[in-house]
C-alpha cells in the first residue's frame, strides 16, 4: 500500500514539473471547481474548516506559511525569514515588505496579531483556534482571561516575535487558509463579509451563492511576474455528474473525480491522458457520540467495525479509489504503522461484543450524513444492510456540507460521516484526539484517554525525533483499539485536467486545493483571451 503511494506520488511529481518544461503563458483564465457541496459556508474563510471553502480561498488570501506540495512540507510566505531561539519555542519572523492587500496597504505585524487574536474569540469558537492555542496565551484570550495574546510580540512593523508553548515547528499550523492573515482595519467591518481582502494572487470581483466565484489577477502580489492568468473562476459544483458534463464539454478547466468517474475516464483513451491521482492525509470515518448511551461502550464501536465489511464497499462502491483505514494515520504519514491491522469484518464476533455490552438485540441510532458519493449517504446506505445482520437499525438523516461542519463541532449529532484532515503532521493531527481539546476545534467525539493523553504529551516536549514517532504510533494504535470512530478508508484523489492547464500540483494535503499562481493556459484553452 505505501509502495503503491510512492509511485503515484511520483509519478503525479513528474505530471506536475512536466508542466514547468514549457514557458508560462500570461493572460486568460483559470477554470476551477468546488465538488463537495452545493455552496460555500460564507465568505469570512475564518469560520470555514471545509476544503470547499479553501478552494475559492487560496487565491484570494495567504497565511504565514504555505504548503509546497512538490516538497511536501510547509514553507515560509508572509515572512522572508525565521529565527529559532535555543529552546525551541521562540520564533522570530522577518514579514514581508512587499506583501499588499487588496486595498493597497502593506500587511504588517499588527494584522498577524490582530487575526491571530481574533481566531481565539472563545464566543465564536474560530475552527482556526485549535492551530494559534499553540501560541503561549492564546488560551487566556479564548476563556476570556486576557484580551492580548501574551506570547505575541511585535518587534516593529516587520518583525514579530511569537513565543509557543511547547516545542514544534508552527509551520504545520499557521500553512491553511483557516488561519490566512486578514487587514485589520477593514476585517473588522460588516462589509469584508461579502467583499473579502486579501494577501493572494488574485482579488475578489464577485460570489453568486450556488453558481460561482471570480477573481482578478491582483497585479501587486509579492511573487514576481504571478500570477499568470488574468482570472480565476471556481465553479460550484457539488454533483459529480454536473462536472461529468461540464469537463466533457469543455467548460472547466479540472474536475476532482468520484468513483464512478474515476473508472470511466481511466477507460478513455483521451481522458485517461489528463489524470492527477494523489495519497491525500485525510481519513474517511464515522465519528460517534459519547453521549448517545449505546456508543459510550467501547464494545459497541467495535462491534460496529468489525459488522461492516469495509473491503467490499471500497471494492464495489469506490472502485478501489481508497486505501482502507487501519486507524486514523493514513499510509502517508511518517507515523504510519504498517503493522497496525485494520478491523477484519467479523459479523460474530461483533454479535458477541453486542451482548457483552447489553445490546444482543441491536438498537437504533441515526446516522448524520451528506450527499457526497465517497464518503456520504452512499456509503451509509451500504453499512446498513451489513448493521442489520447484527441487530443494528439505521435512520439516515441527510444534511448539506456546509451542516455537517456545525453539527460535528457543536456535538449535534449521533453518529456522522466524515472525510477528515489526518496529516500532514501526525503530531498536529493527532491533538484532535487529546482531551484539552475542544469538540468545536476537532475532538468532535470527544474523546478522552489518559494514556493517550501522556503520550502525545511527551511526544511533543521531545527533541528524539524517533521517541517522537514511537509515540505517535503508540497514541494511533490507542486509537485503533478505543475507535471512537469507524475507520473506513484515506482517500485516494483523482483530479481530471484539461490539456491546455498548466502547473497543477499534487497537493496530497488536498488536490482540490491549488497555489493559483502557479497555473496558466496554453493559448488552446477555451478561455485562453
Amino acid at each position: 500500500m505505501l509502495k503503491k503511494f510512492v509511485i503515484t506520488t511520483a509519478l503525479a511529481l513528474t505530471m506536475s514539473l512536466s508542466a514547468y518544461a514549457q514557458s508560462p503563458r500570461t493572460g486568460g483564465t483559470i477554470r476551477f471547481t468546488a465538488p463537495y457541496g452545493s455552496s460555500f459556508a460564507n465568505l469570512d474563510i475564518h469560520t470555514s474548516n471545509r476544503a470547499q471553502d479553501e478552494i475559492w480561498a487560496k487565491a484570494i488570501h495567504r497565511a504565514l506559511y504555505n504548503w509546497d506540495a512538490n516538497a511536501n512540507k510547509p514553507v515560509l510566505d508572509l515572512a522572508k525569514e525565521v529565527k529559532v531561539s535555543g529552546d525551541g519555542q521562540v520564533y522570530t519572523f522577518k514579514l514581508r515588505d512587499d506583501a499588499y492587500f487588496h486595498n493597497g496597504r502593506k500587511m504588517t505585524a499588527d494584522d498577524v496579531i490582530w487575526t491571530y487574536t481574533r481566531l481565539m474569540d472563545g464566543k465564536k469558537a474560530y475552527p482556526g483556534a485549535r492551530y494559534v492555542r499553540i501560541i503561549k496565551g492564546a488560551i487566556d484570550v479564548e476563556k476570556g482571561q486576557a484580551k492580548e495574546i501574551s506570547g505575541l510580540k511585535k518587534i516593529d512593523d516587520f518583525t514579530l516575535e511569537m513565543t509557543l508553548t511547547e516545542k514544534l515547528d508552527p509551520a504545520f499550523n499557521f500553512y491553511a487558509s483557516l488561519t490566512a492573515i486578514y487587514p485589520a482595519d477593514e476585517a473588522a467591518k460588516e462589509s469584508f463579509a461579502t467583499k473579502p481582502i486579501g494577501l493572494g494572487p488574485f482579488k475578489f470581483v464577485e460570489y453568486v451563492p450556488g453558481s460561482r466565484l471570480v477573481a482578478e489577477r491582483w497585479d501587486k502580489f509579492y511573487q514576481q511576474g504571478k500570477p499568470y492568468a488574468d482570472k480565476v473562476t471556481v465553479a460550484i459544483m457539488g454533483e459529480a455528474a454536473a462536472r461529468d458534463v461540464a469537463f466533457r464539454n469543455q467548460e472547466i478547466d479540472a474536475s476532482i473525480l468520484g468513483p464512478t468517474q474515476y473508472v470511466a475516464y481511466k477507460a478513455d483513451p483521451e481522458l485517461s491522458k489528463g489524470l492527477l491521482e494523489v495519497a491525500e492525509v485525510y481519513t474517511r470515518v464515522t465519528g460517534f457520540n459519547p453521549n448517545f448511551k449505546p456508543f459510550a461502550d467501547k464494545r459497541v464501536r467495535q462491534a460496529i467495525n468489525y459488522a461492516i465489511d469495509s473491503d467490499l464497499i471500497i471494492k464495489r462502491l469506490l472502485k478501489d479509489k481508497a486505501f482502507r483505514a487501519t486507524s486514523w494515520l493514513p499510509v502517508s504519514s511518517p507515523a504510519y504503522d504498517k503493522d497496525l491491522k485494520a478491523y477484519p469484518y467479523d459479523l460474530e464476533k461483533a454479535k458477541k461484543l453486542l451482548a457483552e455490552a447489553g445490546y444482543a438485540d441491536g438498537f437504533e441510532f441515526e446516522w448524520t450524513a451528506t450527499s457526497n458519493e465517497s464518503w456520504g449517504i452512499p456509503i451509509v446506505e451500504a453499512a446498513i444492510p451489513m448493521l442489520e445482520k447484527v441487530g443494528i437499525k439505521v435512520k439516515i438523516k441527510p444534511v448539506e456540507g456546509t451542516v455537517l461542519s456545525e453539527v460535528a463541532r457543536n456535538g449535534d449529532y449521533q453518529a456522522f460521516n466524515w472525510s477528515l484532515t489526518s496529516g500532514p503532521d501526525p503530531l498536529t493531527t493527532l491533538k484532535c484526539f487529546h482531551s484539552a481539546t475542544p469538540q468545536s476545534a476537532c475532538n468532535y467525539t470527544q474523546f478522552k484517554n489518559a494514556e493517550f493523553d501522556k503520550l502525545i504529551d511527551e511526544a511533543s516536549a521531545t527533541d528524539d525525533q524517533a521517541k517522537r514517532l514511537e509515540n505517535l504510533k503508540k497514541a494511533n494504535a490507542i486509537l485503533r483499539e478505543e475507535v471512537p470512530m469507524w475507520w473506513f478508508n484515506y482517500n485516494k484523489a483523482v483530479l481530471a485536467y484539461q490539456p491546455w492547464l498548466k502547473g497543477l500540483q499534487p497537493n496530497a494535503t488536498e488536490l482540490a486545493i491549488q497555489n493559483y499562481e502557479d497555473m496558466w493556459v496554453d493559448a488552446s484553452s477555451p478561455a485562453a483571451k
